[in-house]
Order: C-alpha cells, then sequence, then structure tokens
C-alpha cells in the first residue's frame, strides 16, 4: 500500500505513537467540561504546541484533536453542526506540524466513541453510528489526514460501525478498545474476542490494539492476550503514564518517564509494534520512552510476574479470559480516555 503509516510499517520493527492529548491541554489552561476539539478553532496555538511536542520529543505518529469531534459528543456543546469546521481545523494544524518535522510523521486523526450506548441495550442503532462516524470521517479525510484512529471504544458494536464508516470513505484505519474492566471492556469484550472480531471485518485496520484502560501493566497484559490470540496485523499499545491519583483538585498521573520508558521497551518485547502513551503521558515522557526504544536491544517476551515487578502490579486477578495474572494491587480509581 501507498499511504505513510503502511510503509513505516514495512520499514520500521516498531513505531513510537504520541502521549496524551486531555492532560497536556489541561496543563495549557483547558477548563474542566470545556470541549478540547473548540480549542482547533479558538486556540490553534496551543493545539500546535501539542503536537509540536510529540513530534519533537519523537512520535512518529500523533493523533488529532478531534477525540469527541462527532456529532454526538458535540451535541454537547451545542457544536453538532460544527464537525466538517471543527475536524478540518484540527487535521490542518496536524497537517502544518508534520509537514515542516523534516522527517516522515503520520497525521492520525482521532475518532472517539459517540458516548451511546449501541442497541439492544441502548437507543443508538447500527445505522446511525455509522452516519455518525461517517460524517466525521470524510471531514478529516478531506483535511489531509494520514489514517483514521477509532480510540477508547468499549462495544463491539460501535468498533465494527466504524470500520464500515471508514470504509466508506475508503481511508486506511487504526483501531484500539480500552480494557478497563477486569481485563475487559466495559461492555465485556476480552483481548481474544477483540482478535477474533478484527480479523473477520471486511476492511480491517492496519493494526489495531490497545489505550487507557487502567495502568501500564494492565494494558500490556491485554497486549499478551492479543499475541496469544495470533493476530494477522501489527499491535498498538497506548497505556496511560500510571496510576491517576487526585491531589489538590487534579487528576495526576504517578509514572514516570523512567516507568514509562521501561513500560515501552516492554510493549515492543511483548509483541506491539505501535507504542506511545495516553492519559498523563508528557512530552518528557516519550522521550524517555524513544531513548529507551532505540538504545535497548529486543529481548525476550516478559512474564507477566516480570511486568509487574516492573510496572506494578495488575488492578484484576485476571485478565478477563480467565488466566491467572499474577501479582494484583488495590484499584486506585477510574478514569476517562
Amino acid at each position: 500500500m501507498s499511504d505513510l503509516l503502511s510503509r513505516l510499517l514495512g520499514e520500521r520493527d516498531w513505531l513510537m505513537a504520541d502521549g496524551a492529548t486531555g492532560t497536556n491541554l489541561f496543563n495549557m489552561g483547558l477548563a474542566s467540561g470545556e470541549a478540547p476539539e473548540l480549542w482547533n478553532i479558538d486556540q490553534p496555538d496551543n493545539i500546535r504546541a501539542l503536537y509540536r511536542g510529540a513530534v519533537e520529543a519523537g512520535s512518529d505518529i500523533f493523533l488529532t484533536n478531534t477525540f469527541g469531534g462527532n456529532a454526538s459528543r458535540l451535541k454537547l456543546h451545542n457544536a453538532q453542526g460544527r464537525v466538517r469546521e471543527i475536524n478540518a481545523a484540527g487535521v490542518a494544524l496536524g497537517r502544518e506540524i508534520a509537514d515542516k518535522a523534516g522527517r516522515p510523521v503520520v497525521v492520525a486523526a482521532s475518532i472517539g466513541p459517540t458516548g451511546e450506548i449501541m442497541a439492544p441495550m441502548g437507543a443508538l442503532t447500527h445505522e446511525l453510528a455509522v452516519e455518525i462516524f461517517h460524517e466525521q470521517a470524510e471531514a478529516v479525510k478531506d483535511a489531509g489526514a494520514d489514517v483514521l484512529w477509532v480510540e477508547t471504544i468499549s462495544a463491539q458494536e460501535e468498533f465494527q460501525a466504524a470500520a464500515e464508516a471508514f470504509a466508506r470513505v475508503g481511508m486506511p484505519w487504526c483501531g484500539t478498545m480500552s480494557f478497563d474492566t477486569a481485563g475487559r471492556t466495559m461492555m465485556g469484550l476480552t483481548s481474544a474476542q477483540m482478535v477474533a472480531m478484527v480479523d473477520k471485518l471486511s476492511t480491517p485496520p492496519l493494526a489495531f490494539g490497545a489505550n487507557c484502560g487502567v495502568g501500564a501493566a494492565d494494558l500490556l497484559r491485554t497486549v499478551l492476550g492479543f499475541v496469544a490470540a495470533g493476530p494477522e496485523r501489527p499491535i498498538i499499545a497506548k497505556g496511560n503514564a500510571g496510576i491517576p491519583k487526585y491531589h489538590d483538585g487534579h487528576i495526576h498521573y504517578d509514572g514516570t518517564p523512567e516507568l514509562m520508558a521501561e513500560y515501552a521497551v516492554m510493549a515492543r518485547d511483548c509483541g506491539a509494534t505501535i507504542i506511545g502513551g495516553c492519559c498523563g503521558t508528557m512530552p518528557e515522557h516519550l522521550k524517555a520512552m524513544r531513548a529507551a526504544l532505540e538504545s535497548r536491544p529486543k529481548g525476550p517476551r516478559p512474564t507477566l510476574d516480570e511486568i509487574a515487578g516492573t510496572l506494578g502490579g495488575f488492578s484484576s486477578a485476571n485478565d478477563g479470559t480467565g488466566d491467572d495474572a499474577g501479582p494484583a494491587r488495590e484499584r486506585r480509581g477510574r478514569r476517562r480516555g
């Protein structure tokens, strides 16, 4: 294939993705409850700084500030009629930064969940979900994104709706789900079930995997679950920078750059090809991750005990498939992707 991400996947043993969007923007002054995507219009220099921070830290791929840019999510801010404008601005700023990078950098258009529950449990039909994803995908395609990147999905049905929408658009795509409930997604999907689902899609992603979840250790356990299922395509790992803690009115992630460097190397050794961070992951974490990936040779696949010993224990006793998880830690709260 001629698209940039496919080319880089063919040339490289690993690629580094970016870090957090929300954490970085909150540090720039984004208010709680404010739609980050509106900053594509109202605070473009801050969004340029977000993208530039990832590129300068060594990311080969960065996600645009369009996670909540679908009509369902924007409706909460009375901006459902601005889908094209908001998404086009977010991608155009990304294109600007990537094209000045002096090396190939993939602009991945972030597409988050609709925020609605899919039928039959909820009111969101498959057809409407496809239309919601299709509208956003068309907008980011026209603005020059290299790849579509759906993330933090919990329901198999919503992932499948996104895949159908992306097939209509005719763009390469990647997809990740969030495994944050005892090794399963909130809607009960296991790592093995995700592999089976992805393999059956008529238009499968270039790469798939997990993002967000609980902590880095849990995410790597999920990656090992993917590998055990024998997937046909590259795996994505985007774990949080440690565990969220509430301190002085703010959520703080306790993962240090040194811990995230260990996570990055372990993610590669577990079998991930695209490695990045999620909540709490700042440019200083990414720099440490890049340095570790470049300087440390590939090692044997780590065991669960080795992962827990290095990154901290797991939040649940098993990974959702019935396998023993090794040491478990007390769960210390939930957070949003």
